[in-house]
């Protein structure tokens, strides 16, 4: 597990830091809605995100590829559906940046997607 918890750490890091950094590039530069932004990308961290917890932090899985993929894709699915609410109501409701919030959001879903992703999405059975 320590092994686990620090892949999926320095993975998750990895993927925060590209859907961050996405976002703010698109608001910034390309003006781009914020929660506009946060869609693009969610999509473009997944791709960080499956592809190093798949063949990193849940590497003793023996699961087909496209099974963890589907499955996986359906934990941050429904993650990506509460950050995106979460961070609609701080948008509106707080006069905090949105590039703030969007690291508050992020970091507060990381804790349930590790326990969806070894419970069901790269779990053995």
């Amino acid at each position: 597990m320590p092994r686990q918890l620090f892949f999926f750490i320095l993975i998750g890091s990895l993927a925060a830091g590209v859907h961050w950094g996405a976002v703010v590039l698109l608001v910034s530069h390309a003006h781009v809605p914020p929660l506009w932004a946060n869609l693009i990308g969610w999509l473009a961290a997944f791709t960080v995100s499956f592809g190093g917890h798949y063949t990193l932090t849940f590497t003793q899985h023996s699961i087909p590829f496209l099974t963890a993929l589907r499955r996986f894709f359906l934990v941050s699915a429904l993650g990506f559906g509460v950050n995106e609410s979460a961070y609609a109501v701080l948008l509106h409701y707080s006069s905090l940046s949105y590039q703030y919030l969007l690291a508050v959001v992020l970091v507060a879903m990381a804790f349930v997607t590790f326990v969806l992703s070894r419970v069901w999405a790269f779990a053995h059975k």
